[in-house]
Order: structure tokens, then C-alpha cells, then sequence
């Protein structure tokens, strides 16, 4: 669930991930808990910890891309296909680990999720050039043991908190996503260097996510019970508030799951946001997995570094990028939510306004950092940092916008669907679909070292363009968000 990040006020009424509801007190009914224990901060660190190893070993594959291509002689599609695959899988499962940790035992799953993609990882090592094919199944199995432990862990951690400690222990979790993601690079690039040998990458992941696992089986509990009986007392307290306000009229407060999507496909704040966040899982996705080649193509167009003829290349950029991402990332996510918080005193309209503007700035940085590489790397990598930072800005905010403009009862299934059409749609296709314009280009010249930096040039563009669209969709946001907002409240 990686689009939420810090979140700049509490929702309306509750925040439902799918763990313990907020219940309101009223006259009828009234619950009372006790504040959390230090056993359930010490929860929340192992699952951080198991977040931070889960999203390390999704970015391993971009930090030394470069070396995997030589070792399985890919072309960029087939590079690009690894993540797609990858993401794919991740994508497709999440609903059904979803379903399974709303009625079983979450940690069972939690332990057998992490345990599955770690001896996954630690085979992949193993595996022979003569058998790339062994190596993307292997990709998309992690992908699906990722899935078991990003869709459930969040719930176990809602439900050991109320509401407003619940948001923040929720954005100290997701911070670990830019953080991971950047000590994936780091933690690739620097063990190839090290080891002269690109697989001991794949190698040091499976340790700490065993170390998780035992953290795992002997501090998170089996069973939550705040979340049974906070839903039971929402249950019995929406019943009694329908009967008071219409007497005599026998009315349900559930409505079915199509019912819901049709009601959210009618909300224009909700499709236009989505719309936005699909602009900016695309970029992101596209970012990740190429920025580092191209970097490292653009340098040798330059002359700053020989072409990569041994099996062990440099990954310097593989490092650099990784810090510019844990770095833009907290800020970014961070700023976002301050300038939130600031503007909203002013203009009702300004949660879409933010993202719309930093898209745009975002998209500019992006596209004078392509255009600059051939000839300056140090203003590529300023520029990257800024269109990064931009890009970050608007995780929180967009997930304040879908809290806000959907009503409280349907936010799990507007979470899950702005999911599924962020990945569908966004970064499960753009890293395929760079590299395979970058094959479409290099087929059609001469191949040679500048053609192999401009193919990559080229096809990078469509993120400047996309990401230009994912402004304008921020912008029909705004011409709808408070209506939808009004509405939501009542």
C-alpha cells in the first residue's frame, strides 16, 4: 500500500484500513480503550523493520540492472519486463492476501509471506545465465510474497492504535518506502562492488528478512481483539443512530461492494485524483527502474566512465540515486504535508492545486534533465533530485484528498481501487514500455554507444509528457473537490 505517506490532519470520522474503526460517542453507545503499550510500539518497529527489508529487496533488480543485462544478454524490453512482472504479481495478489488476512490468522500469513519471498530471493542467486526465463518466474513470486506482508502488516497496526496515534504510527511505517527503496540501490550497488559479483546482492536480503521473521513469531501477537469488538460496537451504534433519526423506517447501513464503485466512478474529485496518482506511479515506476542506466550511458557518451565489458560494472550512479530517493522521499512526503496544512487555512482548493503545480515543476525538472545529460551530468542529477522532490510532495496529499471526498464507510474500497488503477495503469507498464521504445529506436540505426544513450533519451520523454497530464488531472480536481467534499461530510 505504498501511495499512503504522511497525512496532514485526522479523516472526518475514521480511517479504515481495514482494522479498528473509530466509534463515535454518543448517547447510545460508548467504548473505551486503554492507550497503547510500549509492547505495541516495539510491534509497530518489527513490522517497520520487515518493511524497510520488504522494499529494499523490490529495488535490488534496478541497482545493478546494468549487470543483470550482461549476465542474461536482456535487451531494454526485457529489462523492463523484470519490474512489470514483478508488479504484476504484486498487484494481482494484494486483493487476495487482503481477503485472506480479513479471516484468518494474519500472522501465519505475515510469516509465511516474508519466509517465501526470502528463499526466493537467495535462490534467484543461484541462477544460471543459460536459464533467464527461471529468473523472471523468480522475480514474480517475490512480488507475490511482498504482497502477503504490504497488504496485511498496515491492519495489524491500525488496530493497536486509535485514531489519531493510528495516522501517525501509519506514516512512520510508510515513510520506510522511499527509505527502503533507496537503501535497495544502495545495498545492490555496494555489494557488487565489494564482491566483484552482482549475486551476493540477491544474498544479504533473505538474512534480514530471516531475522524479521523470528522477530515476528516472538513479539506480534496472533489475534488483535480491538478491531472484533470496536467493528461489532459501530455496527450496534449505526444501527440505533438510523432508527433514532427515521422512526419507523427499517433502513441498512451496508451497501454492496458494486454499489460502492459505482458510487465512487460518480465522484469526479475521486476519478480525477486517482487519475493523477496513476500519472505519478507511472514516472515513479519508469524512474526507478531506468534512471541509472541512463545515467550511466549518458557518462559514457561523455567519456567520464569506459563502457562496462566486464561482468562486474560500476554501480556508482546505483548509489547516488539511491540517496537522492531516501532523501527526496522523506522531504518530499514530509513538505507535502506542512504546505497541506498551511494553504488549506486560505484556499479550500488547495490540496489538488499543490499536486497539479508540483507535477507540472516536477515534469519541467525531468525533462531539462534529459536534455542536459549529453552534455553536463552534474545538472542531470541536480534536476533529477528536484523532479523527484516534487514527485514526492503529493503522496500525502493525494491520499488526504480520497479521506476527505469519500464518505467513511466506502475508503477501504476507494483505497483499493485507487491501488489497483495506479499499478494497472502506471508503474507496472512504464518499465516496459520505456525499454521497448529504446529497442524500437536503437533497431532502427546503427548500433553504437551514442545511439544506445539517445534511445534511452527518447523513450524517457513520454515520463515529462505523462507526467504534464497528471498536473491536468490534479487541476480538474480542484474544479470538483469541494462539492464532493460537502457531500462526503454529509
Amino acid at each position: 500500500h505504498e501511495n499512503t505517506g504522511l497525512q496532514s490532519r485526522p479523516p472526518p470520522e475514521e480511517q479504515n484500513y481495514g482494522a479498528a474503526a473509530h466509534v463515535r460517542q454518543g448517547p447510545f453507545v460508548s467504548v473505551s480503550r486503554n492507550g497503547p503499550a510500549k509492547k505495541d510500539y516495539l510491534i509497530v518497529a518489527v513490522l517497520c523493520y520487515a518493511n524497510l527489508i520488504n522494499f529494499m529487496d523490490w529495488f535490488i533488480v534496478p541497482g545493478i540492472l546494468l549487470d543483470i543485462q550482461k549476465y542474461f544478454k536482456l535487451s531494454d524490453g526485457d529489462a523492463g519486463l523484470l519490474q512489470t512482472v514483478f508488479i504484476l504479481c504484486y498487484m494481482l495478489a494484494a486483493p487476495i492476501f487482503g481477503y485472506l488476512g480479513d479471516r484468518y490468522n494474519r500472522k501465519i500469513i505475515l510469516g509465511a509471506g516474508i519466509f517465501f519471498w526470502s528463499g526466493v530471493t537467495l535462490g534467484s542467486s543461484f541462477i544460471s545465465e543459460l536459464y533467464c526465463w527461471i529468473f523472471f518466474l523468480s522475480r514474480g513470486l517475490v512480488g507475490i510474497g511482498t504482497a502477503s506482508y504490504s497488504t496485511i502488516a498496515p491492519t495489524i497496526i491500525a488496530d493497536l492504535f486509535e485514531e489519531g496515534k493510528r495516522t501517525t504510527m501509519l506514516s512512520i511505517f510508510y515513510i520506510f518506502i522511499p527509505v527502503g527503496s533507496g537503501l535497495g540501490y544502495v545495498l545492490a550497488a555496494s555489494m557488487a562492488d565489494v564482491t566483484g559479483d552482482w549475486h551476493w546482492a540477491f544474498r544479504i536480503t533473505p538474512c534480514m528478512g530471516g531475522l524479521a521473521l523470528v522477530l515476528l513469531i516472538l513479539l506480534v501477537p496472533h489475534r488483535t481483539q480491538r478491531r472484533t469488538a470496536a467493528h461489532r460496537a459501530l455496527s450496534i451504534s449505526g444501527t440505533i443512530r438510523v432508527a433514532a433519526e427515521k422512526p419507523g423506517v427499517q433502513r441498512t447501513a451496508k451497501t454492496t461492494w458494486c454499489q460502492d464503485v459505482i458510487s465512487l466512478a460518480k465522484n469526479w474529485s475521486f476519478v480525477w485524483s486517482s487519475l493523477g496518482l496513476t500519472a505519478m506511479a507511472f514516472v515513479t515506476g519508469a524512474l526507478g527502474m531506468w534512471v541509472p542506466l541512463f545515467l550511466y550511458r549518458a557518462q559514457v557518451v561523455q567519456g567520464i566512465v569506459p563502457p562496462c565489458l566486464q561482468e562486474s560494472c560500476n554501480s556508482s550512479n546505483s548509489l547516488i540515486f539511491g540517496g537522492i530517493t531516501i532523501g527526496t522521499g522523506i522531504l518530499g512526503v514530509i513538505a507535502g504535508a506542512e504546505a497541506a496544512r498551511r494553504l488549506r487555512k486560505i484556499n479550500n482548493k488547495a490540496d489538488p492545486l499543490i499536486c497539479a503545480t508540483s507535477m507540472f515543476i516536477s515534469a519541467l525538472c525531468l525533462y531539462i534533465a534529459l536534455m542536459v545529460a549529453q552534455d553536463n551530468i552534474l545538472s542531470t542529477f541536480i534536476f533529477i533530485v528536484f523532479g523527484e522532490l516534487f514527485l514526492s510532495v503529493n503522496w500525502a496529499v493525494v491520499t488526504d484528498i480520497l479521506l476527505y471526498v469519500v464518505t467513511p464507510r466506502r475508503q477501504s474500497t476507494a483505497i483499493a481501487l485507487q491501488i489497483l488503477v495506479s499499478h494497472l495503469l502506471g508503474d507496472a507498464g512504464s518499465p516496459y514500455l520505456i525499454g521497448i521504445i529504446s529497442n524500437a529506436i536503437q533497431a532502427k540505426n546503427a548500433h553504437s554507444l551514442q545511439w544506445s544513450f539517445w534511445s534511452m533519451q527518447y523513450s524517457f520523454i513520454v515520463c515529462a509528457f505523462v507526467g504534464v497530464f497528471g498536473g491536468g488531472f490534479f487541476l480538474l480536481t480542484s474544479f470538483y473537490i469541494e462539492e464532493d467534499r460537502k457531500e462526503a461530510e454529509q
